[in-house]
């Protein structure tokens, strides 16, 4: 997800760039278990306040001093984050693991979207991904700036004093993180500790991105953030209009058809049958959608290079192409099993009222 909070450049495997996730990190890793070398961890500071938290889930409000005795590992999120999504195997994995050794994993939920702002979808969506954790409601960005933040997603480690030890932003460096984990828990005392590293098997959105084929980035649907926008000339903001087919469209360019509402978040559709097109180059393509208002699902259908979406469906997508907006999350609508290409994606609403906010690929 973007740095809202004006940070100097993008940060690898972050939300806002599709790069890689850091080889030599891995093999750095490797080569410390090999070794059985201990990690040469600084100390960064002290773990922040939790005091602007403005609601928590799974648990009782937790401060550093409840925590003192404890490794606590930091985890800021927000549920419609792909990025966050494709660490979260390994956050469940180390919360179950470690849990009795001494580790205690508190997920800091920081909206992007106004809809991630409501409880009862955080909620929904932490018990439909499993989320367990202690998860501390973040709406007013008072924890992230406690703590400096910058980025979706970002870990932090605290050691059994209170001191943190590590970070990393955005995926990747599960190796390094998980070693962390182990040598500050070995630091505590703890008896037994596995120190054979987790095995996950992600599924859906969860599955890392395909780095070697990914050429598109993350997208906008609302004015305020919004690139590759096709129909700027058409456009006509915070009013509804009828927009026509946008015609061929050139790589990481997109346009709508159909009578929508384009506001600074999201697109909205006002009547029945529109449509959302995007020229892509990814293995998946992802779409965060949302509802106007509440009411009936709203089913769609997906369609690429004019064809029905049924051999490259995404997770969100039953095997005839079509699916339903139920309620406000991340939709993966394409995953190519094949050879990647500029390909043509475009979505039909059968209903009005949906909301697009943001592609993501992968």
């Amino acid at each position: 997800m973007p740095d809202d909070t004006g940070s100097p450049g993008p940060v690898s495997g972050a939300a806002t760039s599709p790069m890689p996730p850091s080889r030599p990190g891995l093999i750095r890793s490797i080569a410390h278990r090999l070794a059985g070398e201990q990690l040469g961890l600084r100390v960064e500071g002290r773990l922040a306040s939790f005091d602007g938290a403005t609601g928590w889930l799974n648990s009782d409000a937790l401060t550093p001093e409840d925590l003192r005795g404890r490794v606590v590992l930091v985890s800021f999120w927000t549920y419609t984050c792909v990025n966050w999504l494709r660490t979260l195997p390994y956050l469940r994995a180390w919360a179950a693991k470690y849990r009795s050794d001494g580790l205690t994993v508190i997920g800091v939920h920081t909206p992007e979207f106004g809809f991630e702002e409501d409880v009862e979808n955080v909620i929904t969506q932490s018990h439909r991904l499993g989320v367990e954790y202690p998860i501390a409601l973040d709406n007013d960005y008072a924890v992230w700036g406690s703590f400096g933040n910058h980025f979706w997603p970002a870990v932090y480690i605290a050691d059994d004093e209170g001191r943190v030890r590590f970070h990393h932003f955005g995926e990747g460096e599960y190796p390094m993180t998980e070693m962390v984990i182990q040598q500050l828990l070995l630091d505590t005392g703890a008896d037994g500790v596995d120190q054979d590293l987790v095995s996950v098997e992600p599924r859906g959105l969860e599955v890392a991105a395909d780095w070697r084929t990914l050429r598109s980035p993350e997208t906008y649907v609302g004015y305020r953030q919004s690139t590759g926008y096709a129909q700027e000339g058409l456009a006509r903001f915070d009013e509804a209009i009828a927009y026509p087919p946008p015609g061929p469209l050139p790589l990481n360019s997109w346009g709508l058809t159909g009578t929508w509402t384009v506001g600074g978040d999201a697109a909205v559709l006002t009547e029945p049958h529109g449509r959302l097109a995007f020229r892509f180059h990814a293995r998946d393509l992802n779409l965060v959608l949302g509802r106007s208002h509440h009411g009936a699902p709203i089913p769609f259908r997906v369609f690429l290079d004019g064809q029905p979406a049924v051999d490259e469906r995404g997770s969100d997508v039953d095997d005839d192409g079509t699916g339903v907006v139920s309620d406000e999350r991340t939709y993966q609508l394409i995953r190519q099993p094949g050879t990647v290409a500029d390909r043509r994606f475009e979505i039909e609403f059968l209903g009005a009222g949906v909301a697009a906010y943001c592609f993501t690929f992968g």
